[in-house]
């Protein structure tokens, strides 16, 4: 399997590169980025591209990719509503219809998160934002759309971006998993998930804490398996 990821800079992206790598059935990963995420792995190949809205000048190297993993995003602290929308939803719907131009049986999946609003109409803006995100992802012609929903994430080990104040709530995971499992997940089960999704179709279009470990699961127990088999 080959991989696009995106968000590499970031906790979420830079993560689920770290699963694909380790994982034998992914034989290439290219992470596409602003700028270097400071990882080196036989696998792995950096594109490096300010303008996610237009990929004209790369799109020759965006061929031949069996699925996306688009973890790129911001925060709407601090920016205007405009400004969030611009990045939020035309940056990942300009990028996905380039790549669904390029790889129409690529499977695309994209981290959203928990809360966001599928009927466009709630009170909060950025819930509506990646709501409409969501739904516009799912009317490309892709293979496969899934949209992600993770709450409380775990970083992977050896991580170099992860976000300052997760060191303040990293005790909050054990107990949080335990009371709420659907809102607390790790990176490895996320990136493990999107892996299991691109090459075993999946019935549901939204994917939050539950679905991210139960197809995180199937993916480890296909290779126990395989392994067991081959023994």
């Amino acid at each position: 399997m080959k991989i696009i990821i995106t968000g590499t800079t970031g906790m979420v992206g830079e993560g689920v590169m770290q699963r694909c790598l380790e994982n034998q059935q992914v034989e290439k990963v290219l992470a596409i980025s602003r700028k270097p995420n400071g990882h080196q792995h036989p696998k792995l190949e950096e594109l490096i591209h300010s303008d996610f809205i237009d990929l004209s000048t790369v799109e020759n190297q965006l061929i031949g990719y069996d699925a996306c993993f688009f973890c790129a995003g911001i925060s709407s602290l601090g920016i205007s509503k405009e400004q969030y929308e611009k990045t939020t939803y035309e940056l990942t719907l300009s990028f996905a219809t380039t790549l669904a131009k390029l790889n129409p049986e690529m499977t695309f999946t994209y981290v959203s998160g928990q809360g966001t609003d599928s009927s466009e109409k709630g009170k909060s803006h950025w819930a509506r934002v990646k709501g409409k995100t969501e739904n516009e992802l799912k009317r490309l012609p892709f293979k496969n759309v899934y949209a992600y929903r993770p709450g409380g994430m775990k970083p992977m080990e050896g991580a170099k971006h992860v976000l300052s104040y997760y060191k303040y709530f990293a005790w909050m995971y054990p107990i949080g998993r335990k009371l709420y499992p659907n809102g607390f997940n790790t990176l490895a089960e996320v990136g493990d998930s999107m892996v299991y999704v691109s090459s075993n179709p999946y019935t549901k279009f939204i994917l939050e804490g539950r679905e991210i470990t139960e197809t995180a699961n199937l993916l480890n127990l296909s290779k126990s398996i395989l392994s067991f088999v081959k023994e």
